[in-house]
């Protein structure tokens, strides 16, 4: 399974400009890979100004990523500001190469930055399978709560992908958690952030990284536009998994 993980700094509250340079990024991706992730409301920033950005389902920015994904032959994804009659979601398309799009909207609100004021939290985690690998995507402020990204038997997915606008100042938590939950989970865990200052001078350093599932490095990008090329092994997770059954001691529980 090969992964491009695209860490950008984010023109401020400005689709096209956000959409154009994506593209340009994309499109110098000279490696065929599987999967391409961009950063949380990777075509505005992290703005609460949902009035103006949001956008109905299948617009502009969905169209893009089913134009780029068809193009690239590969599923893309990252979260972007979408309204359904009154409401907004920070709601995250992974969209395939046929046009076969899931969602997954933010359940972890972040209250410190007031985000619960204009957004509605998400009530469903979502597991995709492709091309022969299982994901779970899941939205910044997600990473810093485990048991929503607890891996169930029931239910068991292969790497957790996690997209973001996190601040540098915060940067020591991420490092840490995306470690953390790849080795609690037996899994792989790909965290993608965007680089440079937001609209509200908030600097975040990127700091996109992948861990393997016994919480080994596998990249790391701090301060630079970069897109980072990783390959994972599906037969070496399964070796572990069965050579340290972890997940088989695990609490029985389910998400009401």
């Amino acid at each position: 399974m090969r992964i491009a993980l695209v860490q950008s700094d984010l023109y401020w509250e400005d689709i096209s400009a956000n959409l154009s340079q994506f593209e340009e990024k994309i499109w110098k991706i000279e490696a065929a890979v599987d999967v391409i992730v961009l950063p949380e409301m990777f075509n505005t920033g992290f703005s609460m100004n949902t009035n103006s950005l949001a956008e109905p389902m299948n617009l502009t920015t969905h169209k893009w990523m089913k134009q780029m994904a068809s193009q690239t032959n590969s599923a893309i994804c990252g979260s972007f500001i979408i309204k359904i009659n009154e409401l907004f979601f920070n709601r995250l398309w992974w969209v395939q190469p046929d046009g076969v799009s899931h969602f997954y909207d933010k359940r972890h609100l972040f209250t410190y930055g007031g985000e619960h004021n204009f957004y509605k939290a998400g009530l469903q985690r979502l597991v995709i399978e492709w091309r022969g690998w299982k994901f779970c995507p899941l939205i910044c402020y997600d990473l810093r709560f485990p048991v929503w990204s607890r891996n169930a038997k029931q239910d068991l997915y292969d790497c957790l992908i996690y997209v973001a606008n996190w601040p540098q100042k915060r940067a020591n938590a991420w490092n840490t958690l995306l470690k953390a939950r790849a080795i609690e989970n037996l899994s792989y865990s790909v965290g993608v952030n965007r680089i440079g200052n937001d609209g509200n001078g908030v600097y975040h350093s990127g700091d996109s990284s992948a861990y393997d599932f016994k919480g080994n490095q596998i990249v790391h990008c701090a301060d630079k536009e970069d897109v980072l090329l990783i390959e994972l092994d599906k037969d070496q997770l399964i070796q572990f998994r069965n050579e340290f059954p972890a997940l088989e001691d695990a609490d029985e529980f389910r998400f009401v």
